[in-house]
């Protein structure tokens, strides 16, 4: 049956795009001063880590159940916007409440909710993706959304860096303001397609009844998929949170000039977005995310030889590159594997794989630092191991080619 070819269509994906900026330009300011907020009250840094992957914790539970129940939102504004009708206003509230605060209860009070808000609306904004692009598109469009989140981040760090001169609460208004102005864009922009209200059966079916099927399907592909991403983010998660102390207490960099170093792997992550999508819907999803764990595994297995800042960097620069063909074209695998039907609990569950990685990565590469006698190259054996680990589970997925469909105005 023949088919009128459409160009794809960027405007629809750059205003998507303000949604994913917004939730980006967040969490490098949290990350960047509430650890130092907290040190300032006194906190443990045992105590503050803990506080610091809260996010993490609530997003295990909160965003896979969001996620499924956005599926079966009916609403006149359509399934995902209501979540973020109240999720971007509870984060934005209490993200800016924290820099007002010194009590160390009142503070953490106020991190959970913030936490919280942005659970609540995330899963549904990334489920859009799904929504509103036809599975030979979603690649392309993914790397556009990576690219403006991206851009999200690196303004948070720059604008946010030059507001704290003028105060301690500037950076939260700026990100606070960001945040909903993106969602506003969204809110105001996006046209949810219309979808028909599922039977009473499909409405019965919860996060439990996805994760049950996916075991008990006959096809593991959704299975492994999720295995393959919980393996990559064990390793990428645990580099996130050592890189810094390698480069001080190994190498002797800086701090504030390994802020600018660990920044290459984003900026390289920036630039090939929007071709690591392009490439996969070339060449095929499950291809290019092999390559990128090789590559990874590899550039990380090389890092146990690293001795010197521009060796850093050069492997940085590579990683930034193999982590845009990983990144970019994964959520796009879970949905050609999880089906038209469950976008949203499927997003929950990519979701709930990342964050498990993000808590269980970083904790025991920090035992496996201190057992090792505070030997910080462990990191990057742990992180090739895990990477490994991740192209055996990606080789078991049977990648669907998805048959040509028009775009959704």
């Amino acid at each position: 049956m023949s088919m009128k070819k459409q160009g794809f269509p960027y405007r629809k994906t750059f205003i998507l795009g303000f949604g994913f900026a917004g939730i980006s330009v967040i969490w490098p300011i949290f990350n960047n001063f509430v650890p130092i907020f907290l040190a300032e009250l006194g906190l443990t840094a045992t105590v503050i880590g803990f506080i610091m992957t809260w996010d993490n914790y609530l997003n295990m539970f909160v965003q896979p159940i969001v996620g499924e129940r956005s599926d079966r939102t009916r609403t006149r504004l359509g399934r995902r916007k209501p979540w973020m009708l109240v999720g971007a206003p509870i984060a934005a509230l209490f993200f800016i409440s924290v820099p007002m605060l010194r009590s160390p209860v009142a503070i953490m009070f106020a991190i959970l909710f913030t936490n919280l808000g942005m659970a609540l609306f995330r899963a549904p904004t990334v489920a859009l993706l799904g929504d509103l692009f036809p599975p030979e598109q979603r690649s392309t469009a993914n790397g556009v959304i990576n690219l403006m989140g991206g851009l999200g981040a690196v303004l948070a760090l720059v604008v946010g860096g030059l507001l704290y001169r003028y105060g301690r609460l500037a950076p939260f208004l700026f990100g606070a303001a960001m945040l909903l102005a993106a969602i506003t864009v969204v809110l105001l922009f996006v046209q949810e397609p219309e979808v028909p209200h599922a039977p009473d059966e499909e409405l019965s079916q919860g996060f439990l009844a996805s994760l049950r099927e996916i075991f008990s399907s006959g096809d593991r592909s959704g299975l492994w998929v999720l295995v393959a991403i919980l393996c990559w983010f064990m390793g990428f998660s645990s580099l996130e949170t050592w890189l810094s102390s390698f480069g001080r207490f190994t190498l002797g960099i800086d701090p504030g000039r390994m802020s600018l170093v660990t920044s290459v792997t984003a900026g390289v992550f920036l630039v090939f977005a929007v071709p690591s999508g392009l490439i996969a819907t070339r060449f095929g999803r499950k291809r290019v995310i092999l390559v990128g764990i090789l590559g990874l595994t590899l550039l990380y297995a090389s890092g146990l030889l690293v001795a010197s800042e521009p060796q850093l960097i050069a492997l940085l620069v590579a990683a930034g590159l193999f982590w845009a063909l990983i990144n970019v074209n994964s959520l796009p695998m879970v949905y050609d594997v999880g089906g038209e039907e469950r976008i949203g609990a499927f997003t929950g569950l990519y979701y709930f794989a990342s964050n498990v990685a993000a808590v269980a990565g970083p904790q025991l590469v920090g035992v496996l630092i201190d057992v090792t006698g505070r030997n910080y190259r462990t990191m990057f054996a742990f992180a090739a191991f895990f990477m490994v680990l991740a192209g055996l589970a990606m080789l078991q997925v049977r990648e669907k080619q998805p048959a040509s469909a028009p775009a959704q105005g």
